[in-house]
């Protein structure tokens, strides 16, 4: 370093914490930057203390001079130097620490807990629950040198949306390790004492060090008083007054808990038909959506964002030409609602109709009694209504040609990525509720649920099913072996049943659903490690066979864990709801399409299995459910669910500025992994996902992705976009999610994703 610098900066003061100036101690500043590099590859001390000192200044605060070695760590991340990442988050952490505690070292989690149940930020069960040497027990096996994992990406999520904090002040008041032992001392509260330390303890190494991923609520939520976790709300509208208000009622109290919402508009009658028995016309569905709209955006998801919606209609409604077009930038303000995304109900009648080139009938679900209900519950009984209400002469009704209305959906799909896909008949055929006793009617935000609901009659109705899923994802780039998910699994189900019970419910509809169903989904993160790591690509059918012995693994031992749960502490009470109970497991149902590509055979003892469940049950109705999870991947320094990468370097767009994360074992693995851009069609992902749904018991949210260069005129071929949509059905896929375009102008290296409002962002928030 130049004694230049040194001299300027000899000079410089620096205001301490408590208002005290002292000369600036640059031997200070190299020693924690040295401690901070300790084992790191290709990181330079020097070049990030010159960066630094640039920036210093007369009078500069020492919480700024840790901000500005954080900024010129973080900025110097690169696919050359991925280790700046580890580098910037150990700075961070530092910083946190002693925002939070004053010092480096963290105090005895007893002191902790006892002063922040005090001061009203942890729940007082906590100290009611456990003993002084429970407690001095669990902090005999925290390892706070955990922390030194995290990257960079990571740590700013963990101060922005999880450490329990002010938000106002921007005051932390505690550090990851803490976080993730308390969240195992809450859930596992209501086990004997004999037991549940060793609950806690092997609960807390498996988030700790990365193995399992908790969502987004669980993270923020779980030790503080605030007592809702789950991630996703499905709310079904009925069509009448009192039941859209109840609809609009229960979105707000659940948008303001940290929820992302599904809502079921589809029953809405459309515009013009006859209400008061002809005495006025009604004014159709879209004045109802702006109203469920409104609701999702008054409220802001805990302090951390604002609210987010899905909305589902059938493809038949007589509405469907102006609903389609309702997220789009054209029109008026009063014809349009652009502030929810949209889910189209399709199923094989709807695609037969498109392959042979005939029409769609559009009519009011008020105007064809039966047909909405059958389109869920019996595909065959829809068939019959449909064709007997077509035939009817004094129904009102539209005809399309249906290729005319699938390419209408899919250019509106296109162009604005969030028009997605519900299978509705795969969602009931090869689901684990049986459809005539709890048809699945719609999805939730991101697509990846599909559960049960009833319209409310109104807030209090005890008739009424709001569904919730509550959930949480392995990490598969951890996984060596597919024995080591039994232990997983167990942990896994035993937290989130817990947490069921554990849990308050705004809503009684909610409540009594979710206490008789205790529904989960358990998803993965870091899948595209995972191929690169075992030598597997997305596009060229190498990966089907490790795929389903993954997927057939996950879906067997979680199976295995709820049926112990069910011996230990009894079956749900809606067990008899479930195909589960009449001996149907997701093995019998699947789409045999999946067969054609993937030869693989079954490896568990799925007979005993089956012979098990049907008589002793299972503690929960679901157990998975693939979702987007941008947040808590970043956690785990892992990849995004089931995607491929953009770039080796993903550069998110937060509120805290940019944040630079390397995919796992870049310099290793560069030539294994394929980026998202390198894959030649969606033709090999969409395999994948089919294999997948084989075993997956609700939905998974799977993209579509299009490079316009690929393609003559720069333009992407309507046929193109039918084609893969058929594929989707054909492989059993239930459900699509985003549509993603490449835009020319990126470079594949550093894509920069602003931070959605969504699932992916964390509203639905795994």
């Amino acid at each position: 370093m130049n004694t230049g610098t040194n001299e300027m900066n000899s000079t410089l003061k620096v205001s301490k914490r408590d208002g005290e100036q002292e000369p600036l101690d640059l031997d200070k500043i190299h020693k924690v930057v040295t401690w901070a590099a300790e084992g790191l590859d290709r990181v330079s001390v020097s070049e990030v203390e010159l960066r630094a000192h640039l920036q210093f200044f007369d009078g500069i605060q020492t919480s700024e001079i840790h901000e500005t070695l954080i900024k010129a760590a973080a900025d110097l991340i690169s696919e050359e130097a991925p280790d700046y990442q580890y580098l910037a988050a150990r700075l961070n952490i530092f910083h946190l620490r002693k925002k939070a505690y004053g010092r480096f070292e963290p105090p005895a989690l007893y002191a902790h807990v006892k002063r922040m149940v005090e001061e009203e930020r942890y729940d007082k069960h906590l100290m009611e629950d456990y003993s002084r040497e429970e407690i001095e027990a669990m902090d005999a096996f925290i390892d706070h040198t955990r922390d030194m994992n995290f990257s960079y990406a990571a740590v700013k999520q963990l101060e922005g949306k999880y450490l329990v904090q002010n938000r106002v002040t921007g005051k932390v008041y505690e550090s990851a390790q803490f976080l993730y032992v308390l969240i195992a001392a809450c859930l596992f509260a209501s086990y004997d004492k004999e037991r549940r330390l060793d609950y806690i303890k092997r609960f807390y190494d498996a988030v700790s060090l990365f193995k399992l991923s908790l969502p987004t609520p669980i993270m923020a939520g779980v030790r503080t008083p605030t007592r809702q976790f789950s991630s996703c709300v499905l709310i079904e509208a009925g069509d009448s007054l009192d039941s859209i208000n109840a609809t609009s009622a229960a979105i707000v109290k659940y948008v303001s808990q940290r929820a992302g919402i599904g809502i079921n508009g589809g029953r809405i009658r459309a515009l013009g038909s006859p209400i008061r028995g002809g005495e006025a016309f009604h004014t159709g569905c879209i004045p109802f959506y702006k109203h469920f709209q409104t609701a999702v955006k008054s409220c802001s998801q805990g302090g951390v964002r604002g609210g987010a919606a899905t909305l589902f209609y059938p493809m038949w409604h007589y509405e469907v030409e102006n609903l389609l077009v309702l997220k789009n930038n054209r029109g008026v303000e009063e014809n349009r609602v652009r502030h929810l995304d949209y889910g189209v109900q399709l199923n094989k009648l709807m695609y037969e109709r498109m392959i042979k080139n005939g029409n769609i009938t559009l009519f009011s679900p008020s105007d064809v009694p039966g047909l909405y209900d059958a389109f869920f519950e019996d595909q065959e009984r829809f068939e019959q209504l449909y064709l007997k209400y077509e035939a009817d002469e004094t129904i009102r009704k539209k005809v399309m040609k249906a290729v005319d209305l699938f390419s209408m959906m899919m250019q509106e799909r296109a162009s604005t990525g969030r028009i997605y896909i519900q299978n509705v008949d795969h969602c009931n055929t090869h689901s684990p509720f049986n459809p005539k006793k709890a048809p699945v009617r719609q999805s939730n935000l991101c697509l990846e649920i599909a559960l049960p609901t009833k319209p409310l009659k109104d807030i209090n109705d005890p008739e009424g099913e709001i569904a919730l899923c509550t959930l949480a994802a392995f990490n598969l780039g951890k996984i060596d072996d597919l024995d080591e998910l039994e232990e997983l699994s167990d942990l896994i189900v035993r937290a989130l049943d817990s947490l069921l019970s554990y849990q308050d419910y705004p809503v009684l509809a909610a409540q009594q659903a979710s206490l008789s169903r205790r529904t989960l989904g358990v998803g993965v993160i870091n899948y595209a490690y995972y191929l690169a790591k075992n030598g597997v690509k997305y596009s060229d059918g190498s990966a089907n066979g490790i795929t389903h012995r993954t997927f057939e693994a996950i879906q067997y031992w979680l199976l295995r864990a709820s049926n112990k749960l069910a011996v230990e502490q009894g079956a749900c009470e809606a067990f008899n709801d479930t195909t589960y109970a009449q001996g149907i497991l997701p093995i019998d149902s699947y789409k045999k399409d999946v067969d054609k590509f993937c030869e693989e055979p079954l490896h568990y003892d799925w007979e005993t299995l089956r012979k098990d469940i049907t008589e002793k049950g299972l503690r929960n109705s679901t157990l998975t459910a693939l979702m987007p999870s941008e947040t808590s991947s970043q956690i785990s320094n892992a990849t995004n669910g089931i995607e491929p990468p953009r770039g080796y370097i993903s550069v998110k767009q937060s509120k805290d500025g940019i944040l630079k994360q390397v995919v796992p074992e870049y310099r290793e693995l560069r030539s294994n992994y394929e980026l998202l851009w390198q894959i030649p069609s969606n033709q090999g992902y969409l395999q994948l996902v089919g294999i997948m749904q084989k075993f997956v018991d609700q939905a998974i949210s799977a993209n579509t992705n299009y490079d316009p260069s690929r393609f003559p005129n720069n333009k992407v071929p309507m046929q193109q976009l039918l084609k893969d949509l058929l594929t989707a059905y054909r492989n059993g896929v239930k459900t699509l999610y985003y549509h993603n375009t490449r835009d020319g102008m990126e470079d594949p290296q550093k894509d920069v994703q602003q931070e959605d409002e969504d699932c992916a962002g964390g509203a639905c928030k795994i």
